[in-house]
């Protein structure tokens, strides 16, 4: 009998992290993402592992303009990409390399890659967000787009590895206030 009252007030303490969870958007392993920026929609990897965005590019040059930071690249994406977008340049991030990221002499591997990293407005579903991305080339990989925990905790994501395309396609305003 008194196990009956200890199991009610036990899940009770429970009742809050079911309201949060609720607050929370589910997302798959992959889902469409639209680039506002770029008005341009790319399949994206949802990596809960990785810290940060990245995004597929190339010719990635920094230049100044009006003394300000700036980077101009080309999207690797697909062919149809080539005009160059410039974006102010937010800060430049030291990216761990894997062992299979080099094929240069153990003399020239270096434990880390310096990426320019820029803000990007993307749309997941209903939810749009500015997101910080590094810019790398990702040609090699199936998803133009890997998005990291830093923007998945900016979408308020919960990620279903066993899904995708959960959210759907991207279906925000045109007109949209980035939530912050």
């Amino acid at each position: 009998m008194t196990l009956k009252p200890l199991s009610r007030l036990l899940s009770l303490l429970f009742i809050p992290g079911l309201s949060l969870a609720a607050e929370k958007t589910t997302y798959g392993l992959n889902e469409y993402a639209q680039l506002t920026d770029i008005n341009l929609q790319v399949p994206a990897k949802l990596d809960t592992g990785a810290l940060t965005a990245s995004l597929s590019a190339r010719d990635i040059k920094r230049f100044k303009r009006n003394g300000e930071r700036w980077v101009r690249f080309y999207l690797a994406i697909d062919n149809a990409h080539s005009h160059p977008i410039e974006r102010p340049l937010v800060r430049v991030s030291s990216i761990k390399r894997r062992a299979d990221d080099c094929e240069c002499s153990d003399r020239e591997r270096k434990t880390h890659t310096q990426r320019p990293v820029i803000e990007l407005d993307v749309c997941m579903g209903n939810t749009q967000r500015r997101i910080e991305v590094n810019l790398t080339d990702r040609t090699a990989f199936d998803y133009p787009l890997l998005i990291g925990s830093d923007a998945l905790t900016r979408f308020d994501a919960l990620v279903d590895p066993s899904r995708k395309h959960a959210a759907g396609k991207p279906a925000c305003a045109t007109v949209a206030t980035i939530a912050e």
